[in-house]
């Protein structure tokens, strides 16, 4: 398992192919992320400002440093008319993240800036239509030091290191990215149903991202290897089902290019002081993915977050559904988050989920 899956890195990093193209970054908590989710949701929250960070460790039992995938985001919220309730309002923010195997130096960094719009279409500011787009820059890179080749081996029993004599390309790659997205939510200030509908479009304009592509500007056989739209939709419902109890049923579905991802579940809210703003967090939902042998079950995720004041921490597991994966010890991945909330002076209802 830990070759094949450093070949596939290498492969899909290397090869001048036009059909292995790189997916994007993955964080099960993928609501405890909304600058990474959809760019509408940039702003969309009961406060002045919002400070997130997200880490997501796997493959622990196949590399011998696992691979992870960090995020750090900033975002505020502006009404137009802070005095006024259901002011429609702007919002802004910037996101970095670094997703990186260390096996084989392979890095992939992206600093994006966001912007939103966020229309209130009722007087009572519970319905919210909200538009918003990034725009950023995307740098990869794959280290070299450490990769052994054929011609190096000396033929009795070691690698002569830097005397292969492959014509390796550019070992970093930049390119502009861009997102757009569109949300709509209903908040009651009541205890009623509430519920938050999104769309997204990641990687509008195809960007390349080949490190081959400089190297065979010129030649007569160009490679080159664009990076797939990744399309995207999720649902959130908000149930309170008593004064200390709420649910929240979620769906999130992603397809770039022929693969796809569907996740199901719920997570249900526990207050335990109210008058600290002190909550559990308790739920759980099932991955299912599309590859070469169609569309099946891939994982399953628990969850776990505790809500303090302004603070809410989330820390959640996979456990992989796959015989092979399971028989090679690949038990998943292990993600944790922290979202801090500056609040604002009046007591809204909370448009965007914790998680």
């Amino acid at each position: 398992m830990y070759r094949f899956v450093l070949a596939a890195v290498l492969t899909s990093c290397l090869l001048p192919s036009v059909s292995l193209r790189a997916q994007d970054a993955y964080f099960a908590q993928f609501f405890s992320s909304p600058s990474t989710l959809n760019p509408a949701l940039t702003g969309l929250f009961p406060g002045r400002y919002r400070v997130a960070i997200n880490h997501r460790s796997q493959w622990g039992q196949v590399l011998q440093t696992p691979y992870s995938t960090s995020a750090f985001a900033a975002d505020f919220h502006y009404a137009l008319k802070p005095k006024q309730r259901g002011s429609d309002a702007f919002g802004g923010g910037i996101y970095f993240l670094n997703d990186r195997m260390p096996e084989v130096g392979f890095a992939s960094n992206q600093a994006m800036l966001s912007a939103a719009f966020h229309k209130t279409l009722d007087a009572r500011g519970e319905k919210v239509l909200s538009i918003g787009g990034q725009a950023g820059v995307v740098q990869r890179s794959l280290g070299y030091g450490d990769l052994s080749f054929e011609d190096e081996f000396d033929g009795l029993t070691t690698f002569v290191p830097r005397s292969t004599r492959e014509i390796l390309p550019e070992n970093s790659v930049a390119f502009g990215d861009y997102q757009l997205g569109l949300n709509y939510s209903r908040s009651p200030t009541r205890r009623e149903i509430g519920y938050l509908v999104g769309l997204a479009v990641h990687h509008l304009t195809t960007p390349e991202q080949s490190f081959y592509a400089a190297l065979t500007a010129e030649e007569d056989v160009q490679v080159t290897n664009t990076l797939y739209r990744r399309y995207s939709t999720y649902l959130n419902f908000r149930i309170p089902t008593n004064q200390n109890t709420e649910w929240s049923p979620r769906l999130y579905y992603t397809q770039q290019g022929p693969h796809a991802m569907l996740l199901l579940g719920s997570t249900v809210r526990l207050l335990t002081s109210d008058a600290a703003s002190s909550a559990v967090h308790l739920g759980g939902w099932a991955r299912a993915v599309k590859n070469q042998d169609g569309f099946g079950p891939e994982s399953l995720t628990g969850l776990i977050g505790f809500e303090v004041s302004a603070f809410v921490f989330g820390l959640s597991y996979d456990v992989s559904l796959s015989p092979a994966e399971r028989s090679r010890q690949f038990r998943g991945g292990l993600e944790f988050s922290v979202t801090y909330t500056g609040q604002s002076e009046e007591d809204e209802a909370v448009p965007c989920p914790k998680f």
